[in-house]
């Protein structure tokens, strides 16, 4: 509450209300203070009421709140309209290209003979084991010989039998013949008729086609001989080749049978410091492959360590596995410390083409397309950004590639040039430019 303000003393003698004779001057107002409404009061519930007064203040505030708040919208709607595109640029430079081929193979050796068994027969010695170095002529194993011994003999029996029965038939040839000539010399003096002649001719022709035949069951008896003596021979197995054993597929004890196809009891690599990959190349890449050309290629067990080769075969013959056609291109390999093993698996790299100082772009380059621009996919075309930040189409003829970068045979490119490879936002552009060490604004 405001306290009141006190009234002025009157002069003795003068009624209240009645002016001062004394004073002539005109009356002033300094002395009686104007009356204002206060600035707040409390109401019967203890709230405080603003008079109108002082509520003026306030509304001001208020409009110029509201006013800045519209100006700040009509800004950011004058401003956010589409912003001029940021690119990711790439320099148009010189240097290497290399297009290379990539395929999968397996290590195996140059030579390897399969030593396997042409008769049938129980095994009874074996002389060699895995990675045994044999020499050529040395015997690997034996097959149990007594079944073919007996044949053997059962054999020069036969032959016996046949030469004996072609010494009998000479010597009834020698008979008949004599007959023959003791009856033509009766037959002239008239002792014996003429078919006594007859007859002697045609016994001694007989006695002729009797060891005709003879003489053939001897020939056959010395062929099955010399069969016999050859089943007899290959029980023992001997190495055709010198090499490395690198395989061995029978036991002592195990029978083996040579009826339908030759079992294998040894695989022998003749050299293994010198070795080849057997590479499978698809069909979409094995154009262009020649003889001669560097390749590389890696092995699981060595994943540090680039072996080099050259190839020396693209084979013709297509490989169709689940429609897809692969050739087999051979790799010759060195292999004098023989850390290569036959079967490893290798994953090879052939260079196709080479070129040291070729003016290339960016594969990322060829790939990107400008929104709302046409694309034609029969020319390449590649965007090429100037210093005020503006992009044109140059075409171009692309040669060799490699994984990043594609020649430029002949195009509107030259060597410094900055080409799109991709548009950049907001949040990139802001982190291009800021020192290091600092990070872009999180939104």
């Amino acid at each position: 509450m405001i306290p009141p303000v006190p009234k002025p003393e009157e002069p003795a003698g003068s009624e209240p209300g009645s002016p001062n004779p004394k004073d002539t001057s005109t009356p002033s107002t300094a002395l009686i203070p104007t009356s204002s409404p206060p600035p707040a009061t409390r109401d019967h519930t203890g709230e405080i009421r603003l008079s109108p007064s002082a509520r003026r203040p306030v509304r001001w505030v208020m409009l110029a709140g509201l006013v800045l708040l519209i100006g700040a919208l009509t800004w950011q709607w004058w401003t956010s309209g589409e912003s001029p595109p940021l690119y990711k640029t790439a320099p148009v430079d010189r240097g290497p290209v290399i297009s290379t081929v990539t395929a999968t193979g397996t290590l195996n050796p140059v030579v390897s003979v399969q030593v396997g068994s042409q008769v049938s027969g129980k095994i009874r010695a074996l002389y060699v084991d895995f990675n045994s170095v044999v020499t050529q002529g040395q015997e690997l194993a034996q097959i149990d010989p007594r079944p073919f011994q007996a044949r053997v003999a059962q054999a020069r029996a036969a032959l016996r039998t046949a030469k004996g029965t072609q010494a009998k038939a000479e010597a009834a040839l020698a008979q008949r013949r004599l007959e023959l000539n003791r009856a033509t010399v009766l037959r002239a003096q008239q002792f014996i008729p003429q078919a006594d002649v007859d007859l002697a001719r045609t016994n001694l022709r007989d006695a002729v086609a009797h060891l005709d035949v003879s003489k053939a069951q001897v020939e056959q008896a010395e062929a099955a001989l010399a069969s016999a003596e050859l089943d007899l021979s290959f029980t023992s197995i001997f190495s055709p080749v010198d090499g490395i054993v690198i395989s061995r597929n029978v036991d002592v004890g195990q029978t083996v049978a040579a009826t339908l196809q030759t079992p294998t009891f040894f695989v022998i690599a003749q050299d293994l410091t010198k070795m080849q990959v057997n590479a499978s190349v698809s069909e979409a890449d094995i154009g262009g492959l020649t003889e001669g050309a560097p390749a590389e290629f890696l092995v699981d067990t060595y994943p540090n360590e680039i072996f080099s080769g050259i190839v020396t075969q693209v084979r013709h013959a297509p490989i169709t596995i689940q429609n897809v056609v692969t050739y087999d291109v051979i790799i010759q390999v060195d292999n004098l410390e023989q850390k290569l093993k036959p079967g490893m698996t290798a994953s090879v790299s052939i260079v196709r083409a080479k070129k040291d100082d070729a003016l290339r772009v960016p594969n990322a380059a060829l790939r990107f397309r400008m929104p709302d621009q046409p694309v034609d996919p029969k020319t390449p075309t590649v965007w090429v950004v100037d210093a005020a930040q503006t992009a044109r189409a140059a075409s171009l003829v692309p040669g060799i590639a490699d994984s990043m970068y594609t020649e430029v045979a002949t195009g509107d490119i030259r060597e410094g040039d900055h080409v799109v490879v991709g548009l950049a936002t907001q949040d990139e552009a802001e982190s291009k430019n800021l020192p290091p060490g600092f990070l872009p604004r999180m939104r």
